[in-house]
């Protein structure tokens, strides 16, 4: 379920950057943005900080830093620079959570744990701990290959420097294939649009199935 809800954001957050008529930012991706239908079915919503972006453009300035504090990526909040790697690092986050099930913002772990939920999930692989902050349910429901696969996914989101970062059609690319080999494995076939919730008046665009 986890899989699923992850694949299903990076899709749209990948149709914002690539597929739009001019690539699109979301500014703000965290957990709360991110509604549930009753069979589980992500649509990403509140494009209240959204900005499309001239194609010869690679990042938005700003004079005033906008996000959630947590979900922030630090490399803008130094720069002020919002790219697309920026969204990637905030979906890294999400993806963090999934996986483990804890705050993106945690005053109970000790500054030397992290009190931000990046800080503590780095400091954890380093460690070589993954397997003790991972979710239970996560852990008895998924296998440990894909675990380990998918942290490494958030652990390049979380990279301090952008451009290490993969990008969301990567992202989209890789869990695409987790879930597609758990669905060959389960002897599934399930096809599933990407949707979205516009909570504000933006632009209007064609919204494609995946």
């Amino acid at each position: 379920m986890c899989l699923r809800i992850a694949t299903k954001i990076a899709r749209a957050l990948s149709y914002l950057h690539y597929t739009a008529s001019f690539p699109i930012y979301h500014r703000d991706v965290k957990s709360t943005n991110i509604l549930l239908d009753d069979k589980y079915r992500a649509k990403v919503a509140d494009f209240g900080t959204l900005r499309s972006i001239a194609i010869d453009q690679t990042h938005l300035t700003t004079s005033l830093v906008h996000g959630t504090f947590g979900y922030l990526d630090p490399e803008y909040f130094q720069s002020s620079q919002f790219t697309e790697k920026s969204d990637v690092y905030s979906f890294g986050v999400v993806l963090v959570e999934l996986l483990t099930g804890q705050k993106p913002i945690s005053f109970l772990r000790s500054e030397d744990e992290g009190r931000s939920l990046a800080t503590y999930f780095i400091i954890s692989m380093h460690k070589d701990h993954l397997f003790e902050i991972v979710d239970a349910q996560v852990l008895r429901e998924g296998t440990k290959v894909d675990i380990v696969i998918v942290a490494n996914l958030a652990r390049r989101c979380l990279n301090f420097n952008g451009k290490k970062r993969p990008t969301m059609r990567e992202v989209t690319s890789e869990l695409e294939g987790i879930q597609m080999t758990e669905k060959i494995s389960n002897g599934e076939q399930n096809y599933e649009e990407v949707e979205f919730v516009i909570t504000e008046l933006v632009e209007p665009w064609d919204i494609a199935s995946s």
